[in-house]
């Protein structure tokens, strides 16, 4: 009776375990094919030209990245209109490397005054997206920081906001109060749903540091939601998160490559360094523009090569602020 009793019991937690395996397997297949749609539905080739830096130090680019290789992503968000191609209202350079364990991240002013590559004129940087989209703006940024682009993510700013919905919302610690098209931000640290966040991005004309300071709260909310979107455990929201960055996000990074990253990078980034670029303001036949000298961009441009590098460096005898994760 007592051995019937044990076989019973045997093959109860059997079927019990092979139930829990089958749901297991169900959920990560799922999950899987469900991540791999949305990767397919992001994905979106860009044809531009290699570009070789004119630094012979700066190695060329192979057509992909491997073994932990470091590389650049330029962060394109954009407001598209209706009957309008719109404009990249953030561009945002980030340099990765994973065997110096961080991310570099600097954002270039919408209203740098540059040469807009195939284009043929000198204007706003920001306008390079409205007249030959994604593959100008590589071009234009990759010849403004003289280095190379592997890839790009382009944002719609209006679904930035549902994306922070869907994360729950976005802490960051605002350096001064002010009030924003409807909106009043204290003061430190503040809990902000995506309509909130996006207006907390946008606003420049208030602020004492202009532009650099609208680019620094930018960052902010970019830098708490990567970690955000890191930690994200609500299996019952990921399909609505799912769902936005595929409407929301475009990129060339593959489903390949994604996965990639989240197992050979992801691990090995443990802080966030950021810099900026500096300019003065000046009116050029009436316009607005931030002018970036020469000097200026060959500071940018080391940087950017030093963090590219493969091996680590004891120190890059510059004024980046470090923004730990």
């Amino acid at each position: 009776m007592k051995t019937s009793i044990k076989k019973r019991i045997l093959v109860t937690a059997s079927i019990s375990l092979g139930v829990l395996i089958l749901i297991a397997s169900g959920i990560v297949w799922y999950a899987y094919h469900s991540f791999k749609s949305t990767a397919d539905d992001m994905y979106e080739p860009v044809v531009k030209p290699v570009y070789v830096s004119k630094d012979k130090e700066v190695p060329k680019k192979p057509a992909e990245t491997a073994n932990k290789d470091p590389f650049t992503v330029l962060v394109l968000g954009v407001d598209e209109r209706k009957n309008d191609a719109g404009r990249s209202d953030t561009m945002i350079v980030l340099s990765v490397n994973p065997q110096k364990h961080d991310l570099l991240m600097f954002n270039i002013p919408r209203d740098t005054r540059t040469q807009i590559v195939g284009h043929g004129t000198v204007d706003k940087i920001n306008h390079a997206y409205a007249f030959g989209g994604v593959s100008m703006s590589l071009q234009t940024v990759e010849q403004f920081l003289d280095y190379p682009i592997d890839y790009y993510v382009k944002v719609n700013m209006e679904g930035f906001s549902r994306i922070v919905d869907v994360l729950g919302g976005v802490e960051v610690d605002n350096p001064f109060s002010f009030d924003y098209i409807g909106h009043h931000f204290e003061k430190g640290k503040i809990s902000l749903n995506g309509e909130e966040a996006l207006a907390f991005s946008r606003m420049r004309y208030d602020d004492p540091r202009g532009d650099l300071g609208r680019n620094a709260r930018q960052r902010s909310i970019i830098q708490n939601m990567m970690k955000d979107a890191l930690k994200f455990t609500n299996l019952t929201k990921a399909n609505d998160l799912l769902a936005e960055l595929g409407q929301q996000v475009k990129t060339n990074v593959t489903f390949g490559d994604m996965k990639r990253f989240a197992t050979d990078y992801q691990s090995h980034i443990e802080k966030i360094e950021t810099i900026e670029i500096a300019g003065s303001g000046q009116r050029i036949n009436g316009i607005w523009y931030l002018l970036v000298a020469d000097a200026e961009k060959a500071r940018i441009h080391q940087l950017l090569k030093i963090h590219q590098l493969q091996a680590p460096v004891t120190s890059v005898g510059t004024d980046a602020t470090s923004a730990g994760s």
